[in-house]
């Protein structure tokens, strides 16, 4: 893939987000940070996006203006007891808004432009909580909904947008040392990777896929 392509990561400021943008620089791209917190989307250089608020989507997109490559990123996960009989709903709700319902809405608004000019890439980061071929961790159920209903619309987008250039895939980048998980053994570095495979697959790569490393793996 060319060296000079233009980059929106969401959740950019920190952890998995932060080193993700930072790589894709590395390899020559326009990176452009989506934050929540617009003090310090300011002091970093990008862009203020909640991806739970419609109108700052909106708003966010029209400050960016078009992008080759969307990375969603951005993902809460509440760590407190989460069993499905007995989890708060309002807690589902929360991850849903973030974890797949904010992804939706930032894929929505930069799907469009992409088409147009027929080339693009969208990465949904996504877990191996939400994969049925995993089993579902009916411990962290609320996360793992989300993350299920986040590999469903990868697997609809890529389906719609077959054809015209932008391939859509998902990434389980594994348990991964940051704020979510400072127990895990794998750093954001190299989870990073994983994902810009995924954002700067060739013309030829894959759609539609769920994958660890450059490997398939069953959703």
């Amino acid at each position: 893939m060319a060296t000079n392509r233009r980059v929106l990561v969401t959740g950019a400021n920190r952890g998995l987000g932060a080193a993700i943008a930072d790589l894709l620089r590395e390899r020559g791209h326009d990176v452009v940070p989506g934050v929540r917190d617009p003090a310090v989307a300011a002091e970093i250089g990008g862009v203020h996006l909640d991806v739970t608020d419609a109108a700052g989507v909106a708003e966010a997109a029209r400050a960016v203006g078009p992008i080759d490559v969307l990375v969603n990123n951005a993902g809460i996960l509440v760590p407190s007891p989460q069993s499905p009989s007995a989890v708060p709903i309002d807690l589902v709700r929360a991850h849903l808004e973030v974890n797949a319902l904010g992804a939706w809405r930032v894929s929505q608004a930069f799907t469009p432009g992409m088409v147009r000019r027929g080339w693009g890439r969208i990465v949904m980061v996504s877990s191996g909580t939400g994969a049925f071929g995993n089993g579902l961790q009916h411990g962290l159920s609320a996360y793992a909904v989300s993350k299920v209903a986040l590999n469903a619309l990868t697997v609809m987008l890529a389906a719609e947008l077959e054809g015209t250039g932008v391939l859509v895939n998902a990434v389980n980048p594994g348990l991964v040392r940051t704020r979510m998980r400072p127990d895990a053994q794998r750093t954001a570095r190299e989870a990073a990777a994983d994902v810009v495979w995924a954002a700067t697959l060739e013309d030829d790569g894959p759609t539609g896929g769920f994958f660890r490393g450059e490997r398939r793996i069953d959703w």
